[in-house]
């Protein structure tokens, strides 16, 4: 039987667990796709989608895309079963999703992998996607102290600082999306005031601000609270350690366990953040987009 694309149902749940078994066979973490698969189908509406490709009436490919702004969609779950790959089940999920978002206002499409997902970056080229940048997370632990610089909850500061930083440009102006995990969208100054006004928005800097961060949520994680801040930037050391100090006394106030904050993959910012946070991830993550969805539906 020919391959066919078609929405994700619930009962092609015990396929979807076979499928990602060995995805990251090699690797000591789980897949994260079958905790959310239910969830995922329950949630398919205007702006989610979420498709299988179908062989003989086993689903044997999985992808789903999220519409995040007016212009902006996220694809996310890529997974091909073993001994299905190599056939271009991939680039089909890709085709019809890239049809689905244009069709919902999305100009511009975008997913992230691991930097050793060796398969998925391959994918991503082949489907038409370019990268456009890497980050990193850094896990300040919640402490309750007081940063040397003046730490503010100051939207406009944050913007100016944002603006005016290096790792703006590094990021393509990205940040966590504060609706969706693991996704990455266009940081405004209209995000910034909500979050200043629903979450946190910090600020750090005696003359002006030398360096922003903002709280987008609260998550669980491999049974731990985490605190998610959508991105972290700054001026030089100082205002790393101060920066990365004010996170964790504002991550120790909501009683979590942990931290996350995304920063730009660059010597300078990985190098500062490991020295004034202590705690980094040993890899980056890439981000990849693919422009002009209408022309290409």
């Amino acid at each position: 039987m020919s391959p066919t694309v078609r929405t994700a149902r619930h009962d092609d749940y015990d396929d979807i667990v076979d499928l990602t078994s060995d995805v990251w066979a090699d690797r000591a973490m789980a897949d994260y796709i079958p905790d959310v698969f239910r969830d995922w189908v329950d949630d398919d509406g205007p702006n989610r989608k979420t498709l299988v490709v179908d062989v003989d009436g086993h689903a044997v490919g999985l992808a789903q895309a999220v519409i995040l702004t007016e212009t902006e969609a996220w694809f996310q779950g890529m997974r091909v079963d073993s001994d299905h790959r190599g056939k271009g089940f991939g680039s089909l999920l890709t085709e019809d999703l890239i049809e689905w978002a244009a069709d919902a206002g999305a100009s511009v499409g975008r997913s992230m992998v691991f930097s050793w997902n060796e398969a998925g970056l391959g994918q991503s080229l082949a489907a038409g996607f370019e990268a456009v940048t890497s980050f990193r997370w850094a896990h300040p632990d919640p402490a309750d102290e007081t940063p040397e610089m003046t730490v503010r909850n100051d939207p406009a500061a944050a913007w100016r600082c944002w603006q005016e930083s290096d790792g703006r440009d590094v990021l393509s102006g990205l940040a966590l999306d504060s609706g969706e995990s693991w996704a990455l969208s266009t940081l405004t100054r209209e995000t910034l005031d909500r979050l200043a006004a629903d979450q946190t928005v910090l600020t750090v800097g005696d003359d002006g601000p030398q360096g922003m961060a903002c709280r987008v949520r609260t998550t669980d994680a491999d049974g731990e609270q985490l605190a998610e801040y959508a991105v972290g930037v700054w001026s030089d050391v100082d205002a790393a350690r101060a920066l990365f100090t004010a996170v964790a006394a504002d991550a120790a106030t909501l009683g979590v366990d942990g931290t996350r904050v995304l920063i730009p993959e660059t010597p300078r910012h990985v190098a500062q953040a490991a020295y004034a946070s202590g705690n980094i991830d040993e890899r980056p993550d890439f981000v990849f987009e693919i422009d002009g969805l209408g022309a290409l539906s």
